[in-house]
Order: structure tokens, then C-alpha cells, then sequence
């Protein structure tokens, strides 16, 4: 079954208002007229008023980084989806390894934030994947499986078209290191197979998994050719326009 690549690109803490807009000036003409796969950018919270007009009209997403679960209250330095939603977004990272690992970010809580964004109608793409001790002892199979049932609770068949998920091998993100396009396709067909298990082989066929772990302009056309890759979370390769569009346009 065909699924349309979603390309994205995650600025992560990068980027004042002035260079985003250069970027978005010089990267829409670059890709303006390319249908055969979606784009979303995923910029800082402040960087969203001004991103999100700029990319009006253009076949450009733009998302969050982050969204609390709450949708709304007292949590002060958090982002809501009604504050999402009223700035034009339309996509949200949820999950994300860094989320993880420096804020503490539990598989309930991608859950609690997985109910939100589908609620309110916000294409959540939601992160997992293995730090290296995991990989080295074996386990990423069994984590990716905790983390898809933990992240996925109680959520049922007729609500999970929009759900986009994300492989990243923590291991490989800004350290240099990929996964082989065999490596990934790997975990990638774990996560389908478990993604059938818990919401049916439908479901799993037409679901984008999208890998995330130092894609670049010299790596994304391998990976993008294993079957079970649907697009990529694209981190440090997506700060430029030149390197970004490369990748789009694998």
C-alpha cells in the first residue's frame, strides 16, 4: 500500500525570528511544485508566529516541537494545543529522545499528549527509540515494543489514521553514526508489526514511520529506499535551505 513520505525538519533550539524567515524565503521557491512528499518544519515555540504565516499557502506544514497535555493551566515554560492551533500549526512532535531524556518525558505522558493532539485534530508524530546500551544488550526490539504500547493506551483503530511515528536510534542522533539502511528498515518493520498487533493490519500498512537519526543529503536516498520508511526527522541537515532541500528532493 502507497504512504506518502512526510519530510520534516526539526530545528530543535535554533534559529532567531530574522533567520528563520531567511530560511523559509530561500527554501519555499526551492521546493515549491514538489507533491510527491509532504514537508513540515518544526521550529521553536516563539519561532511560530513568524514561520507559520511565511510558509501561507506553500506546500509547507509547520508544527511544534512540544505540546502539554493539559489544554490548559498552570505549567508555566509549556506550549498548549489551543495555543498550537491558534497560530496556524497544524503538526506536533511528540516523544521526541530529547523530550525523554532531559525533561523527563514518560511513555504515559506521550500518551496523555497523543489523546490531545488527535482530539484537536493536530498531526502528532510521535518519537521513539533505543539509546545505545539498549542496542548493545539486544533490547530494541522489546523497547519499541514498550514504548508503542505504553505511548499508544486506549487508543483505537478509528482514530489513528493521522498518527505519524518516528524511529530515532538514539545512538545516532548529532553523533555522526547512522544506522544502516538495513539496520533501520529492521526496526522499522518491528514497529509496523507491533503497530499491527495493537491496531490491526490496516492500520499498520497505511501508518508513516519515519526515520530520525543523522539523515543527511548523502544518506537519504539508501534509506528511503527500504520499504518500511516512510520519510525522515530531520535534525541538523535541516538547518539550511541548500541541505534541507536536498533532502526533500532525495
Amino acid at each position: 500500500m502507497s504512504r506518502k513520505a512526510l519530510i520534516a525538519a526539526n530545528w530543535k533550539m535554533y534559529k532567531t525570528p530574522a533567520e528563520a524567515r531567511a530560511f523559509v524565503d530561500a527554501f519555499l521557491p526551492l521546493v515549491a511544485g514538489h507533491t510527491r512528499d509532504e514537508i513540515a518544519l518544526f521550529p521553536s515555540p516563539v519561532l511560530l508566529p513568524t514561520v507559520v504565516p511565511a510558509c501561507k499557502g506553500s506546500n509547507v506544514a509547520v508544527g511544534a516541537q512540544n505540546i502539554h497535555f493539559a489544554e490548559e493551566g498552570a505549567y508555566t515554560g509549556e506550549t498548549s494545543i489551543g495555543q498550537l492551533k491558534a497560530v496556524g500549526g497544524t503538526h506536533t512532535l511528540i516523544g521526541h529522545s530529547e523530550r525523554r531524556q532531559y525533561c523527563a518525558e514518560t511513555d504515559e505522558i506521550v500518551n496523555k499528549k497523543l489523546h490531545v493532539a488527535l482530539k484537536h485534530g493536530i498531526v502528532p508524530v510521535v518519537c521513539i527509540g533505543e539509546v545505545l546500551a539498549e542496542r548493545e544488550a539486544g533490547k530494541t526490539a522489546s523497547v519499541l515494543k514498550t514504548q508503542l504500547n505504553g505511548g499508544f493506551a486506549e487508543i483505537t483503530p478509528d482514530v489513528a489514521a493521522p498518527i505519524v511515528i518516528a524511529y530515532e536510534p538514539v545512538w545516532a542522533i548529532g553523533t555522526g553514526k547512522t544506522a544502516t539502511p538495513e539496520i533501520a528498515q529492521d526496526a522499522h518493520k518491528t514497529i509496523r508489526c507491533e503497530v499491527a498487533k495493537l491496531l490491526g493490519a490496516n492500520v499498520a500498512a497505511t501508518m508513516r514511520i519515519l526515520y530520525g537519526g543523522s539523515v543527511k543529503p548523502d544518506n537519504v536516498t539508501a534509506l528511503m529506499a527500504q520499504e518500511d520508511i516512510d520519510g525522515a526527522l530531520v535534525g541538523g541537515a535541516s538547518l539550511k535551505p541548500d541541505s534541507f532541500t536536498a533532502i526533500v528532493k532525495y
